[in-house]
């Protein structure tokens, strides 16, 4: 796997994105290609996709035996993304099209969506687990003071606090999420040193959300 450049296709971004989470592979299948050219003709943006592909591997990687892959194909992940092509679909309708004030009023972005369901997510966790209550406090007036414009700065928004929530655990609970995150990997030496960060950061967002009981944003 090599790395991308800028320039690169939408095609090469979601092969290059499911290779690295999967662990494993240089290529897609043919009916996995087929599959992954159906969607660029959706029309969306990369992370949209990129979000369906990661809530399948979760959802599969708390079952996968050691040093197999998280999923086995690109079409194990499609319920997942045409669910998340359908919710973008739905929010970007819905904000671009005549309506009523009431309605206008009503109706969001898919970032600002996300984004509203993030801060639900840490406050209800903030509710639970006293001991994050000032992280997440902190994190609503930094990192989530502002609602990002992009689909890719919303991954990022969102990665970040997840993040900052593990630093908040206890040194021993810290270290058993780094361990759970290090265990579940299989990544080849053939990957490129993108594609291990992706892989691993995957691992490591998994196993936080597993230990605050965090399943889905």
């Amino acid at each position: 796997m090599s790395l991308l450049p800028e320039s690169a296709s939408f095609e090469e971004l979601v092969q290059d994105y499911f290779l690295a989470v999967r662990g494993a592979g240089l290529m897609l299948s043919a009916l996995d290609t087929e599959l992954l050219t159906t969607w660029a003709r959706e029309g969306v943006p990369f992370e949209v996709v990129a979000r369906g592909i990661n809530r399948s591997a979760e959802k599969a990687l708390w079952d996968a035996r050691p040093g197999e892959p998280v999923l086995r194909s690109l079409r194990a992940c499609r319920r997942q993304v045409e669910a998340e092509i359908k919710k973008y679909r739905e929010l970007a309708a819905g904000a671009g099209a005549p309506e009523s004030h009431t309605r206008k009023k009503r109706a969001r972005s898919w970032e600002e969506t996300r984004h509203a369901r993030l801060c639900t997510v840490l406050d209800d966790l903030a509710g639970r687990e006293e001991a994050l209550s000032a992280r997440v406090r902190h994190l609503r007036i930094t990192v989530l003071a502002h609602v990002p414009e992009e689909p890719a700065a919303m991954d990022a928004q969102e990665a970040l606090a997840f993040l900052l929530l593990l630093r908040a655990l206890p040194f021993a609970e810290r270290r058993a999420v780094w361990r759970e995150a290090h265990g579940a990997g299989a990544e080849q030496q053939v990957m490129s040193a993108r594609a291990r960060r992706v892989s691993r950061r995957f691992r490591v967002l998994a196993a936080v959300r597993r230990r605050l009981g965090v399943k889905e944003v």
